[in-house]
């Protein structure tokens, strides 16, 4: 199956008229996995039941309605998958085949989708390029030298490489957006509290949120509107009614307000990056936005405050890998201490183990104030100044990366380096904010991404201008390898 020629909403018309089954597609689809995948690395399991899933679809029939029915997704390994390996990339959960689903799975799985397999990521979702894996290294669709970004790498490599429409995955500080704009691909991060967590191996459980990654604007919405909603099993999850977050596609950018904050475009960002996103201005102008510069002042503080925050809430989740319960266990160990030291050290990746650490180490009776709680406040000063900016404006537009993709192997021995590189997408996160990544551009062959933040529960204004902008341009007939 050809994904760089066709849409959802077109496999979506064939699957009703008949021109196709949901067999031949996912069948087709699992065919280009294998014809694919080994140049890009980007899943670590297949689901060997997703053949006998689309012919009790094909059995069932499907209605104009179901949108999603028959359509095959990938799925980021850090979803809980029933009868499925989830690993979340680690060797502590290696050979993990959970007995019960996450609530996003649920929901896809009654509207019909079709998992044909989990992708990689960073361990635990704790990095920016993927490399911190235990299981592979996932290439870059445009250029397998380069990284596909993270954590959600493999799920953006998958959807970049032309394997699937789209796929699931995580965000907690950009982990869906930065590999989105490394790829050239549309990247979907919602409010907090729009989706269940339910089921999503945590990692700073106040930062984390699912969202898509798909090959056009349009493709993210049919799966957006399936997994929002309140979940009685996610206490953090809203009560809302049920809305089309796709409904203001289409509508005229007239009259909008775009913000553009000054320190998104300073010290550390590519001129070239910056240049494609003063172009994308342009655009949103022509189109009869207003795009006004704006200050958000608490930026410089966000790397540090999102580390703090996230590394500690890291610190109390990944307690309940002991070598105890489930998981990796140390072999000939001796005493109950060895079982809990030696299974931690051996299981845990370097990049974890650092995060673990400084997350105990913020924690700890000595500097909780220090540093957790000045964390904290300064994550109230960020969410302000959106707060302040939103006021006046409808969006924020911005880059979602300092640079385009990198090498691999040139930044995961500096984390103070590999830190930064989501100094753009961070706050959003610390702020509970929806945002997404839409391509918007190259710089010397490689993709770059522009990044739309909206008020929360604002999705809708998102998608309206993310379309917007994609239709103004053809990014979508440029794909890797020119096919």
């Amino acid at each position: 199956m050809d994904y760089f020629k066709t849409n959802i909403d077109q496999l979506h018309q064939q699957l009703v008229a008949g021109e196709i089954t949901s067999e031949q597609l996912v069948t087709e689809t699992l065919k280009g996995m294998d014809a694919i995948d080994p140049e890009v690395d980007a899943f670590l399991a297949r689901n060997d039941h997703a053949i006998d899933d689309a012919k009790k679809i094909d059995q069932a029939g499907i209605k104009a309605d179901q949108l999603l029915a028959g359509m095959p997704i990938a799925i980021k390994d850090n979803i809980v998958t029933k009868d499925l390996t989830t690993t979340a990339s680690s060797k502590m959960l290696e050979n993990f085949v959970p007995i019960y689903n996450a609530t996003v799975m649920d929901k896809l799985a009654a509207a019909g989708a079709i998992n044909v397999g989990k992708t990689n990521l960073d361990e635990f979702a704790m990095g920016s390029s993927t490399e911190t894996s235990a299981l592979k290294t996932t290439k870059n669709a445009w250029d397998h030298t380069k990284v596909p970004g993270g954590s959600s790498g493999g799920s953006a490599a998958a959807v970049a490489s032309g394997q699937v429409p789209v796929a699931l995955g995580s965000d907690t500080g950009g982990s869906i957006r930065q590999p989105a704009a490394f790829n050239g691909i549309f990247g979907f991060k919602p409010t907090y509290g729009r989706v269940s967590r339910w089921g999503l191996i945590a990692f700073s459980s106040s930062l984390d949120a699912i969202g898509t990654l798909s090959r056009s604007v349009r493709d993210s919405v049919p799966v957006m509107n399936t997994i929002i909603g309140q979940d009685d099993r996610d206490s953090t999850t809203v009560d809302r009614p049920a809305e089309d977050l796709g409904a203001k596609i289409g509508q005229s950018m007239a009259g909008m307000k775009i913000a553009l904050p000054k320190e998104y475009l300073g010290e550390g960002v590519d001129a070239a990056v910056a240049d494609q996103i003063k172009a994308a201005a342009e655009q949103f102008k022509a189109m009869g936005a207003t795009v006004e510069e704006v200050s958000l002042p608490h930026t410089k503080y966000a790397v540090p405050a999102y580390y703090i925050i996230a590394s500690s809430e890291a610190s109390s989740n990944l307690q309940r890998f002991d070598g105890i319960r489930y998981g990796f266990r140390a072999k000939d160990v001796k005493t109950l201490d060895d079982v809990y030291v030696r299974s931690r050290s051996e299981g845990f990746g370097a990049e974890v183990k650092r995060r673990i650490m400084l997350g105990t180490f913020s924690l700890s009776a000595g500097f909780y104030d220090a540093y957790f709680k000045k964390a904290g406040q300064i994550r109230t000063l960020i969410t302000q100044d959106f707060e302040n900016v939103f006021k006046d404006y409808d969006l924020i537009m911005a880059p979602t990366t300092p640079t385009p993709a990198f090498k691999i192997g040139d930044k995961v021995t500096d984390p103070v380096v590999m830190y930064m590189n989501d100094i753009l997408t961070i706050s959003v996160n610390l702020a509970g904010l929806p945002a997404a990544s839409v391509p918007a551009g190259f710089v010397d062959g490689m993709p770059v991404g522009m990044q739309l933040i909206g008020k929360h529960f604002d999705e809708a204004t998102i998608y309206q201008a993310a379309a917007a902008f994609e239709d103004a341009n053809d990014y979508l007939a440029q794909i890797p390898g020119g096919k």
